[in-house]
């Protein structure tokens, strides 16, 4: 919990610079390093400032690979993949400058990114009880080093990567559901699927073994130990736009590795938010949502490469038709995991259970939402307990439903399907067919590609 002033933080570090990148080829893999700069005001006292680095690890880069892309369109990717790291380390203190020396942004990408950070740190920013409102909250100016100006050029190049591969598909697996419905599809439609994890987890092997895909592509991402010292030392904390990060590393990806397509499996209940705070809409997924969706592809084009084709293959869909389909795919009931209790930690003493806390609301609305659609046998299988017997969950049952005005921050589904999936419990216990129309509904606003559209309506979900 931070519990220092943010006030006295911003004034104590009035800017935070992101000063630069590295990377190299080593070992077979591409070795990317960041550095970020958080200076005092030289009239307060203690420690001159923080630095910190963060290291990011492709495995398997071939140097033919690397000559594909060009070196100034690298420059770029790489030089993106680090702007996307600064909420990471910028939330630590809040400072009310951002101030980029180590590439050329031009007024639209600055207000892109100011943009970005307003909206995907939302819930940093009520929890924290920040005002982002204030005029001026937040600068964004770009300063490339002659250094940088003099190496690289101050303006980078977009990717031109020419024909890239039309079967190949980069699909970002975590460790829930709704990946395992993409996979699954996907594979069903004779796409070449890629499977693509961020620092992976036990959860995740589990899943690729069971759907029969090897060689998975790994990336590992280190964050400097200095910020989880920080974070101890009460300094400010919270939830990033991480959907956002995965967006960026996955383009580099795609661009090293001749890959076109991109699907995410993002779905359309992510649009909704969960509260209003000075008078926004503060969402949890705002990453995840089809807005951020919309204006990263639009960003892409532009700035990043116009060859590769970014999108969420389950946007048409919601949660609830998500579920439907991963309830005929039983064998993976032992292997997924998306609470997010089961990974987290206290100060490094409280090791990760690895399990489905049984508590959580996400772990809740999971429960409720493949219920109608599997036995109780099953269910029971997965949490271990049976979730509709613990009566210390209905303040969160009614957190879902919309009661207590205030839908909880985990990925879940909208307020109005949380309702509709009570309904469908409830019938199924009472021996009915569990059925509503939101289970046949298809979301027009997306950016499947027009063969990818047409492999999720062959699901049976019943059609556009």
């Amino acid at each position: 919990m931070s519990f220092m002033n943010t006030d006295v933080l911003r004034k104590k570090y009035p800017a935070f610079f992101y000063k630069g990148y590295e990377y190299k080829r080593k070992g077979g893999n591409l070795l990317i390093s960041f550095s970020f700069d958080v200076p005092t005001l030289n009239k307060v006292e203690g420690p001159p400032g923080i630095q910190f680095r963060s290291t990011v690890v492709i495995r398997n880069v071939a140097q033919k690979d690397i000559d594909r892309v060009g070196e100034p369109a690298l420059n770029n990717l790489v030089f993106h993949l680090g702007l996307m790291e600064i909420p990471s380390y910028w939330k630590a203190t809040c400072s009310p400058n951002i101030i980029i020396e180590a590439g050329y942004l031009d007024k639209k990408q600055i207000q892109w990114w100011k943009n970005l950070i307003l909206n995907g740190m939302g819930e940093y920013f009520y929890k924290n009880k920040i005002n982002f409102t204030k005029p001026n909250f937040l600068t964004i100016t770009s300063k490339p080093s002659p250094k940088l100006t003099k190496l690289r050029f101050p303006k980078f190049k977009v990717a031109n990567l020419g024909n890239l591969s039309l079967k190949r598909v980069l699909v970002p697996v975590g460790g829930g559901k709704d990946a395992i419905v993409t996979l699954e599809l996907l594979k069903k439609g004779k796409q070449h699927v890629i499977p693509f994890l961020l620092n992976p987890k036990r959860e995740q092997e589990k899943i690729l073994k069971v759907a029969g895909l090897k060689n998975p592509v790994t990336v590992t991402r280190i964050i400097d130990p200095k910020l989880l010292e920080l974070n101890r030392k009460g300094y400010l904390n919270g939830h990033t736009p991480f959907s956002a990060y995965l967006a960026f590393l996955s383009v580099l990806y795609a661009s090293l590795f001749n890959t076109k397509y991109i699907a995410l499996s993002n779905e359309r209940s992510s649009n909704e938010g969960n509260v209003r705070y000075l008078g926004k809409t503060i969402n949890h997924q705002y990453s995840k949502s089809f807005d951020f969706e919309k204006k990263f592809r639009s960003y892409v084009k532009r700035y990043l490469s116009k060859d590769i084709e970014y999108f969420s293959f389950l946007r048409p869909l919601y949660e609830l038709q998500i579920a439907r389909i991963f309830a005929k795919y039983p064998k993976y009931f032992s292997a997924f995991l998306s609470c997010n209790e089961a990974h987290k930690t206290t100060s490094g003493t409280k090791k990760p259970t690895g399990k489905w806390c049984g508590k959580c609301a996400k772990c809740l609305f999971v429960w409720l939402a493949l219920y109608p659609f599997v036995s109780e046998k099953q269910i029971i299988s997965i949490f271990k307990k049976n979730l509709s017997l613990d009566k210390t969950l209905i303040p969160l049952l009614e957190e879902l439903t919309g009661k207590r005005k205030f839908k909880p921050f985990e990925c879940i589904g909208t307020t109005k399907e949380s309702k509709i999936v009570l309904s469908l419990c409830l019938q199924k216990q009472k021996g009915e067919l569990p059925y509503n129309s939101m289970l046949s509904s298809w979301n027009s606003a997306h950016a499947l590609p027009p063969r990818f559209s047409r492999l999720l309506s062959r699901a049976k979900i019943g059609g556009k």
